[in-house]
């Protein structure tokens, strides 16, 4: 019995758990180790406001995002499938979580998450990893544009400085919300807020060329200023200013009382199968999302370094682990992060060993200073958040629009509508639907039927040529051949040379025309039938009710046979 439960497990073919950190261990040495370490260092304080800042964008508590940033990213990298990936609390979530957490409270949201991390370890132990390769561009862009205006829209409460207890999960809603308390506006939490998203363009600016006189640039203590991250200037530059100064606007102290000191303790949500069947769209959105973020951001980390590319199914298993493990702390979910990934890869990191080292900084700094994050005002955390949705969408794909077809029109403005105005799932649904539409469509305009225009042909004998697929969206130009006969007409070859591929629904479609062709004494021939359409039809049973003569190598070949029906 043991064999054969091994050789099942063969057969199934499930993925290796293989963390990448194994293999980067290999011929490990100082230089390397300190390297990494710089560049873990330097994400994890680049992760510290974006944790928070996500955090409390998505309804929550501060040290939620602190705990996904350090239990999830520690184990994105020591177990995931990629060099250089960062994983931790993204924006992309900030939308789905305020959702879920509104309609379902703080409880089904940690179970949501749990279970999602189930389905995206159960994804990449079934290799499914490629499957989100296949998802369009369009809906990618769609969606991710979407999310970065929702985004924005939701940070406009604490940019303003609105009086606004909670706000709706809904884009009209909220709206209507933001216009109703306009009256509450705060100049000074506005200008903190403005100031910080100038502040966020101008940084990297400064020290790009032509801004400071480069005399000044080479002095040793700006080059160091340099390399500090934007967001870290601008929270502790409008923290110090609103400290300073006494400014009545509402930071993390006022809302949250502060941030604790230490991780909390391991607990598990309470849990019931009837709650765990109202949560099936959540759980679906976490994972889908969670997934296509996680392994669109190492695609983009693997093209900016020499590193080996990444294992998808094995970032997706580690994904879920962390998924699964981040809700016992109570952290929301974690998925790859674009901006941390791209600044571990900046900052020269080479193997997991960095992500690990991020986590730990972001520990470190909990213990330590966690009070300091009593004077942070919302408004400058709205400010970094409006800056992350302006980078994250790809707004000059809307400019280009015009250079591309109706389909990919409708496709990517659909998926963006849907996800502003009604939902993130609905919109990937719909968005799915209309590129399988379209495509079947593309496919079908590209299926032609072509008559053979030679002189040569014997009397009676019509040869027509196939090109394409003809599969179940082409098949009305195989039905509509019999009408297309002259009189007269006593035997159609097929040529099938430019015919790469048939499925069921075509070969029904000639069996069809046989059986049409049959009754008006018309004989029916297939020449030069290539691999996958012959092997349909030869195992479907099509090719001897055809009959041996009726299947040749060439046009030519068919003149010779004359069928007779």
């Amino acid at each position: 019995m043991a064999w054969r439960g091994a050789r099942d497990a063969r057969a199934l073919n499930f993925h290796r758990f293989r963390p990448r950190l194994l293999d980067t261990l290999a011929g490990y040495d100082r230089q390397r180790a300190l390297t990494d370490i710089g560049a873990g260092i330097t994400v994890g304080i680049v992760a510290l406001p974006l944790a928070m800042a996500f955090a409390i964008a998505s309804g929550l508590k501060p040290e939620q995002g602190l705990i996904t940033a350090i239990v999830a990213g520690f184990l994105t990298s020591a177990l995931g499938g990629s060099n250089v990936q960062i994983g931790g609390p993204a924006g992309a979530f900030i939308v789905i979580v305020y959702g879920i957490l509104q309609r379902y409270g703080l409880t089904n949201l940690l179970i949501s998450t749990a279970l999602a991390g189930v389905l995206l370890f159960a994804m990449g132990w079934f290799k499914l990893g490629a499957l989100v390769r296949y998802i369009p561009i369009t809906i990618i862009i769609g969606f991710t544009n979407g999310i970065a205006v929702l985004i924005g829209l939701s940070q406009l409460k604490d940019l303003l400085g609105l009086s606004i207890d909670k706000l709706p999960a809904d884009f009209f809603s909220q709206i209507g919300a933001l216009a109703s308390h306009i009256g509450s506006f705060n100049p000074l939490a506005f200008a903190i807020g403005v100031a910080c998203v100038g502040g966020l363009f101008l940084w990297p600016r400064l020290f790009a060329g032509g801004v400071l006189p480069e005399r000044l640039i080479e002095v040793s203590q700006l080059k160091m200023v340099s390399r500090v991250p934007g967001p870290v200037i601008a929270l502790v530059s409008m923290t110090l200013l609103a400290w300073w100064l006494k400014l009545p606007v509402e930071t993390i102290g006022s809302r949250f009382g502060g941030i604790p000191r230490s991780l909390p303790e391991l607990a598990l949500p309470p849990f019931s199968w009837d709650s765990a069947k109202q949560l099936l769209i959540p759980t679906l959105t976490i994972a889908l999302l969670g997934a296509i973020e996680s392994l669109l951001c190492a695609r983009i980390a693997d093209n900016l370094t020499e590193l080996p590319r990444h294992d998808p199914n094995q970032e997706l298993m580690a994904q879920g682990v962390a998924n699964m493990v981040s809700p016992l702390f109570g952290g929301m979910p974690a998925t790859g992060t674009i901006a941390r990934s791209v600044t571990n890869v900046r900052a020269g990191a080479t193997t997991p060993i960095a992500g690990i080292v991020h986590a730990l900084t972001v520990l470190l700094v909990v213990l330590v200073a966690a009070p300091l994050a009593l004077h942070v005002p919302l408004a400058a955390l709205a400010g970094i958040l409006l800056f992350v949705a302006w980078n994250m969408g790809e707004w000059h794909e809307f400019a280009r629009l015009r250079h591309f077809s109706v389909q990919y029109r409708t496709i990517l403005v659909g998926t963006f509508l849907l996800t502003v105005i009604v939902d993130l799932t609905v919109a990937v649904q719909v968005g799915l639907i209309l590129a399988c539409v379209f495509f079947i469509y593309r496919m079908s305009t590209l299926f032609t039927v072509k008559p053979h225009d030679s002189t040569e042909l014997p009397p009676g004998v019509q040869v027509f040529e196939l090109f394409g697929s003809l599969f179940f969206g082409a098949v009305g130009k195989i039905e509509a051949l019999p009408a297309q006969l002259p009189a007269g007409t006593r035997a159609v070859v097929l040529e099938m040379h430019r015919l790469v591929l048939l499925d069921t629904s075509g070969l029904d479609a000639l069996q069809q025309l046989h059986r049409t062709l049959k009754k008006q004494a018309i004989g029916l021939v297939l020449a030069h039938v290539n691999e996958q359409p012959l092997s349909l039809i030869g195992r479907s049973g099509f090719a001897a009710i055809l009959g041996e003569e009726a299947i040749v190598p060439t046009v030519a070949g068919a003149f010779d046979q004359r069928p007779e029906g």
